[in-house]
């Protein structure tokens, strides 16, 4: 039996103008400035720089005095994440780059724009091979990742040899090979594992004891050495302390990655533009937006001059009125555009100031543990926006202080309560326990359970499993592989 019902149910609509303010909201200064570019191409209808003529506004407002007004623009009590897809929207929790500090970009000897396997093979044209051993260096070559290595076993490329070069040959060849490809620099490339590639950066210097000693135990105790057992490597290889101390300098000199020096090829590197810049004047914050977020815009004189020629002709055709249509489409996309960009500008700032004067102690002194606990909600209920709003701007912007360059999320933190039951950040206790762990004694360094005892002692009672996610989260590793002779 089918039965009908009434359902009532209230939900709230986007228009297209407030989806694009929230997409413009968004944006960094680099991408707004390609979006301002994109949108001064397309509609003839806007210009940049000053208007010379500032009545033009109010020609256009009288052509149109009953037209009905078009979609407002508020950001009051929006939450859009329905309407964007997850890819436009940054996750609060997520990290502003996903590479390791020692991924940074260094300086490399060689043309811009030359990948790290044209540099490669470029210098194997200096090296005499047959055509066959020149094919497998060549397809060796090909095989090297981002970081320098060799990932495959020989048998699986001696296999692709044969199926797509035609060429049959032997490991022992391959091998061969690979040790011509292994003498090229830098030192350490197309090796098979960190213990072949560090040894091979070993024996690329200058011999003395110490090298010596380092080769032999990267050959002879790598699991013993990257497990920090001194105790067993001394008694083993029969050395001192001391000796074994000049052994670990070496090999700490040494390069775990070969090719992070010319990984810069084959990522886009996005160079950090600030949005917002924050100064300490005569001991009061001060806060700027970067100017490249307030263009200079307005309508165009001729399209509106075009409207007015329209307004006072006496005849009126089908082909003049299709026309006027789209000047005053292009005309209405100008003038949206314009009171979207001021609206961007004073929602980034209302939301940054509000966010200074929130972490005002830390702004003014830089000591992270004056950062108070900060959530979305916070700024948003003091703004009077939505939260959604605020994360825009938190995820995407950077704001220059005194202190450096950081992405505005970062001083965003969850709070916890100490002995005293007041609220205290995250983003404190981490900074107290990364203080605690750079003066510990290397050679005793504090197990998990040592730094919850320590932070407890200092008025925070956490958990040990909660210092090992701290821990984790600033990138530092376990007692053991901490340890130092």
């Amino acid at each position: 039996m089918l039965k009908q019902h009434l359902q009532f149910k209230l939900s709230q609509k986007l228009s297209p103008q407030q989806i694009q303010l929230m997409k413009l909201i968004q944006l960094p200064t680099q991408a707004f400035e390609q979006r301002l570019k994109q949108e001064l191409e397309e509609n003839p209808a806007l210009e940049g720089g000053k208007e010379e003529n500032d009545s033009i506004d109010d020609e256009y407002d009288d052509l149109y005095d009953n037209e009905p007004d078009g979609d407002s623009i508020n950001t009051e009590d929006i939450n859009i994440d329905e309407y964007l897809s997850d890819d436009e929207i940054p996750d609060y929790r997520t990290k502003a780059n996903n590479y390791s500090a020692d991924d940074d970009e260094k300086s490399v000897p060689y043309a811009a724009g030359t990948s790290f396997n044209q540099y490669l093979l470029n210098q194997l044209n200096t090296v005499y091979l047959n055509d066959e051993e020149w094919s497998i260096a060549e397809f060796l070559v090909g095989s090297v990742d981002e970081s320098g290595y060799i990932r495959r076993p020989l048998a699986d490329i001696m296999d692709d040899l044969a199926f797509t070069q035609n060429i049959y040959t032997d490991e022992k060849t391959i091998e061969s090979v690979l040790k011509v490809v292994q003498a090229l620099d830098p030192p350490g490339v197309a090796a098979r594992s960190l213990e072949e590639s560090l040894i091979i950066q070993l024996k690329r210097k200058e011999p003395n004891a110490n090298i010596e000693r380092a080769i032999l135990i990267l050959e002879k105790s790598f699991d013993q050495f990257t497990k920090k057992h001194y105790k067993k490597l001394i008694q083993k290889h029969s050395i001192t302390e001391d000796e074994l101390k000049g052994a670990i300098s070496e090999i700490e000199k040494l390069n775990p990655k070969p090719g992070g020096s010319y990984a810069g090829n084959n990522r886009i590197v996005e160079h950090v533009v600030p949005d917002f810049s924050i100064r300490i004047v005569e001991g009061e914050l001060e806060l700027t937006l970067n100017g490249r977020n307030a263009p200079e815009l307005h309508v165009s004189k001729e399209y509106n001059n075009m409207l007015k020629g329209f307004k006072d002709s006496k005849e009126k055709s089908k082909s003049q009125k299709d026309t006027v249509m789209f000047i005053k489409q292009k005309l209405d996309s100008a003038k949206w555009f314009i009171d979207a960009i001021k609206q961007r500008q004073q929602t980034l700032l209302i939301t940054m100031s509000a966010i200074m004067e929130y972490q005002k102690e830390y702004f003014l002194t830089g000591d992270e543990r004056n950062l108070r606990p900060m959530i979305l909600k916070d700024i948003a209920d003091e703004i009077q926006m939505d939260v959604s709003t605020v994360s825009r701007v938190a995820n995407s912007k950077y704001v220059d202080t005194p202190y450096g360059t950081k992405l505005i999320k970062e001083y965003f933190s969850e709070s916890m309560k100490n002995e005293q039951g007041e609220d205290v950040s995250t983003k404190e206790i981490k900074k107290i326990l990364e203080t605690v762990i750079t003066e510990e004694v290397k050679k005793k360094p504090l197990t998990d359970d040592k730094l919850a005892a320590i932070l407890k002692e200092k008025g925070y009672p956490i958990a040990r499993r909660t210092v090992a996610k701290y821990r984790e989260q600033l990138g530092i590793p376990v007692a053991r592989l901490r340890k130092q002779i």
